[in-house]
């Protein structure tokens, strides 16, 4: 009788741990992903990926277990000029054609404040892997007037595009460089739970 009560109680046990698991989808009308880069040392350009996607999943209520996929695709980059665009597409840049997708892997989701996150994972782009640490601002949850659970987080960070191989560059005859190496990433997103 025990031994019953004992996998009976496994049971249980293992449909409410599964029962927790909570998928949560992009909405991609309320989210973007950009990038400011500075321009000829004085100034910044500005431009942002039109095409993502990505998985956000978590059993706790804090998601200090987030595991978090993002994908972009570089041929949707967008910094209003046509002729910038179709540079950065080339192989100077991202070389869209050969490299069409950067992603990112979570390794880690970890809580340092009350609704402030630091991302861990792993970022490709251009061919190359490396880890990459991103802040990450939690804004709330809410219930939408259709019933749907909602949050949303604003994401910051940084990476030397050198790093990945995206070297193309004029020297200014002030001796500055034509393009910075630093890409300061900036995400909003706001996501539905699935039901």
């Amino acid at each position: 009788m025990r031994k019953y009560m004992l996998v009976g109680f496994m049971i249980l046990f293992s449909t409410a741990v599964f029962a927790q698991k909570t998928n949560w989808n992009f909405d991609k009308a309320h989210s973007s992903i950009g990038f400011t880069i500075d321009h000829m040392v004085i100034s910044e350009v500005a431009g942002q990926f039109t095409k993502f996607d990505g998985s956000f999943t978590s059993d706790k209520e804090d998601f200090s277990d987030a595991k978090i996929t993002f994908t972009i695709e570089t041929n949707s980059i967008n910094t209003e000029n046509k002729k910038r665009d179709a540079h950065l597409k080339n192989k100077d840049f991202f070389d869209a054609t050969k490299y069409p997708v950067i992603e990112f892997k979570s390794t880690s989701f970890k809580k340092v404040k009350e609704n402030k996150y630091k991302l861990s994972g792993s970022f490709t782009m251009h061919g190359v892997t490396k880890p990459i640490e991103l802040d990450v601002k939690y804004g709330g949850s809410i219930k939408d007037p259709w019933g749907n659970t909602r949050i949303g987080f604003k994401l910051n960070g940084t990476l030397d595009r050198t790093d990945y191989g995206l070297t193309w560059n004029n020297v200014l005859e002030t001796g500055g460089l034509m393009v910075g190496k630093e890409v300061r990433i900036e995400g909003r997103f706001e996501l539905v739970q699935e039901k």
